[in-house]
């Protein structure tokens, strides 16, 4: 009897490893951790993966194989990217295997957008300003730029 039992687990238990798969012995891929902020802040920042927030904040994505980008927009701003490198450390027997980006926190100075340059109105010359015309006393100096009375004034 303790045969039959055995023999009936046995069975049982291999029918089970036929619908097993080894997939559930895989973990779900790692995620990393990415702190996105700017100057100023409420700039949306997207990942070339995908996930974006609005700064100050931070995403999680799947480990990328490869390094990605960040790019940060705010109205009134130039819009800025940074790229971003991963950092694969495969761990060995006492550490485990992890991945981290550089830099984290991802950061990002936008500058303002240089306002369009006012129209400017056509120069005017100025008017020139009219000449005192105050009558001269006969015996000023005549109009020739000297401040002395002419000498031959009297003598014709």
């Amino acid at each position: 009897m303790r045969r039959v039992l055995a023999i009936a687990l046995a069975g049982a238990s291999l029918g089970g490893c036929s619908s097993m798969s080894w997939d559930m012995f895989k973990s779900a891929p790692p995620t990393v951790q990415v702190r996105l902020e700017s100057n100023p802040p409420g700039a949306d920042a997207t990942t070339s993966l995908g996930p974006g927030c609005k700064t100050p904040c931070s995403v999680s994505i799947p480990a990328p194989d490869a390094p990605f980008t960040v790019a940060f927009a705010l109205p009134k701003y130039q819009p800025a990217s940074v790229p971003v490198n991963v950092i694969k450390n495969p761990g060995d027997f006492t550490t485990p295997a992890s991945v981290t980006t550089d830099p984290n926190p991802v950061f990002a100075e936008l500058q303002p957008a240089t306002p369009p340059k006012p129209v400017r109105k056509p120069h005017r010359p100025k008017k020139p300003k009219p000449a005192a015309t105050a009558a001269a006393p006969a015996d000023a100096a005549p109009a020739t730029g000297s401040p002395f009375p002419d000498p031959n004034a009297g003598k014709r």
